[in-house]
């Protein structure tokens, strides 16, 4: 079976609930997509999973907006010198500052409090991962990526999208991409910001699935999606997980 979840953002317990229920396992039957920030804003900031996701075979990362944010600010957990000083200025205060406004305060105290070893092998691990994947799964192709597909063009090329364009981008209700060849799933924007309706749940058009069930939020929940059959499985208000 292959899952695909997103914008886990530190609920590590919800993450585990839902991998337990499906009884998801180190076997070449189970295969996991993460489409993004699984850092940032909750508990231990991530830094749990990161070190769950450096010792799993079966379990893929697409690059998300805070992952990247985190490595543009990997100076951040480099042994301190005159060199390293000298070498802070304007920008790199300012991508701090963004970091740290998007809820890393708790990521950087998770990470401090790890040894160097372990803090270089999460950032080689996210400099490996890839920002853009397709798979191919009972006939139906699926384009995984963080947060749609910026400035589409049906006659642009996967490789020819910015970093920007699959990390920042916020589709509307309305974008349309190329449901007849491939189905984009996507994750960042918080399906309750596109309309109250949509709270809790992903959202499917004809050719964009939103898996970003509002995580990041408080008392918000990650949900999994199975791309064998369709499955949505959601840790409802009691804790419990729920098929749908």
């Amino acid at each position: 079976m292959i899952y695909v979840t997103s914008d886990i953002h530190g609920r590590a317990d919800c993450l585990k609930k839902l991998l337990d229920h499906v009884r998801f396992s180190e076997d070449e039957d189970n295969w996991l997509y993460i489409l993004g920030d699984v850092i940032d804003r909750n508990n231990k900031g991530g830094v749990d999973i990161l070190k769950w996701l450096l010792l799993q075979t079966n379990v893929q990362l697409i690059l998300g907006n805070h992952e990247q944010m985190l490595l543009a600010n990997k100076w951040v957990f480099q042994e301190i010198s005159e060199e390293s000083i000298d070498n802070i200025d304007g920008k790199k205060l300012g991508m701090l500052s963004l970091w740290e406004s998007n809820g890393a305060r708790c990521t950087m105290q998770a990470l401090s409090k790890e040894s160097p070893e372990t803090r270089q092998d999460i950032v080689e691990y996210l400099e490996d991962c890839p920002i853009i994947d397709v798979v191919s799964v009972r006939g139906r192709r699926y384009v995984l990526v963080h947060s749609g597909l910026g400035n589409y063009s049906p006659d642009k090329k996967i490789s020819d999208y910015s970093m920007d364009e699959l990390l920042w981008e916020r589709p509307t209700l309305d974008t349309e991409y190329n449901p007849q060849k491939f189905t984009v799933i996507f994750g960042h924007t918080p399906t309750v910001a596109y309309s109250e309706q949509y709270k809790d749940r992903m959202i499917k058009t004809d050719s964009w699935w939103n898996i970003d069930t509002g995580a990041a939020m408080d008392g918000g929940r990650p949900m999994l999606l199975c791309l064998d059959n369709c499955k949505e499985y959601y840790i409802d208000g009691s804790g419990e997980v729920i098929e749908i």
